[in-house]
Parts: C-alpha cells; sequence; structure tokens
C-alpha cells in the first residue's frame, strides 16, 4: 500500500469508496434510511472534482500495488478533516490507520496545531485509537433525514 496525492482521475473511484463505505455502515450505527440520506448513489467524479477544485482540499489517496485507490482523507488549512473513507473491501488491512498516519504528518509538517473532525459512530471509534477527543455529539439535517456525528479534536505537540 501506497499514500499519495489525489488526482483528478481518482474521482470516481473516490466517489464509489464514498458510497460504498456509507452503505456498509452496520444497521445498528445509522438505519437504512439514514445511510440513504447520507449516500444514496456514488458521487459523480464532475462533483467530486468541482467540490475539490472550489475548496483548498488536500487530499491523499491510499492505492493497492495496481495504483487504484482503496481508501481517502482530505484535509483543510484549519486541520479540518472533511471526508475519510476506506473501502469496505479493505477492512481491518489498515488502510486508515496508514492514511490518518500520513495525514498527521502532513499536519505537522504544515504547522497545524489542532485536528479535527465530524465523525460517525464507526469513526468516532477510530479517532479515540488516534487520540482524539469527544467535544459533543450533533444531530444533523440530510435529504430530509436526521443522522448524528461527532465533533472530536486532537491537539498536535
Amino acid at each position: 500500500m501506497q499514500i499519495r496525492p489525489f488526482r483528478n482521475e481518482d474521482a470516481t473511484a473516490l466517489g464509489r469508496i464514498f458510497h460504498r463505505a456509507v452503505q456498509a455502515t452496520p444497521e445498528g450505527e445509522y438505519s437504512a434510511d439514514q445511510r440513504q440520506a447520507w449516500s444514496a448513489r456514488p458521487i459523480p467524479a464532475e462533483r467530486y472534482l468541482a467540490r475539490i477544485q472550489a475548496g483548498d482540499h488536500q487530499v491523499y489517496v491510499a492505492v493497492d500495488t495496481n495504483d487504484y485507490p482503496t481508501g481517502f482523507v482530505e484535509l483543510q488549512p484549519d486541520g479540518h478533516i472533511d471526508c475519510f473513507y476506506r473501502d469496505p473491501e479493505h477492512a481491518g488491512s489498515g488502510v486508515g490507520t496508514a492514511l490518518y498516519d500520513h495525514l498527521e504528518d502532513q499536519a505537522r509538517r504544515q504547522g497545524i496545531t489542532r485536528l479535527w473532525v465530524e465523525a460517525s459512530d464507526a469513526a468516532k471509534r477510530f479517532f479515540l485509537r488516534q487520540g482524539f477527543g469527544v467535544l459533543e455529539r450533533r444531530e444533523i439535517a440530510r435529504n430530509g433525514v436526521t443522522l448524528h456525528n461527532w465533533a472530536m479534536e486532537k491537539h498536535l505537540r
């Protein structure tokens, strides 16, 4: 596995990874209606590209030996981790940990002193293992359905 910067040609794969990861979320964490509201279908490549190009995201992509994306994470200049998804086929393979380690290393190099995220239930457990603390549980509405996430932060020294 390798971590590299995003390339425009990754957009289709990342939209698919996002959708597959959301749909693989266990029923006990989010209902089928909630998963559908969160991601009804893969994000089209042009929409993902427009979103990345409109913002100031740094996107890091985990790729397999064939340079095919298996996960990705987005970092904004203020330390916000905007998206962090791993293809469910690669669960337990270390993709998430490798992406996070790379992101934190890049944040430190850039002088970012605080990372923060709005995490799903599953992501909350991951971020707790990385040393994040919980600030609060948040309720959000997406496509007419109420979801929740966790505001979390980690101060870098």
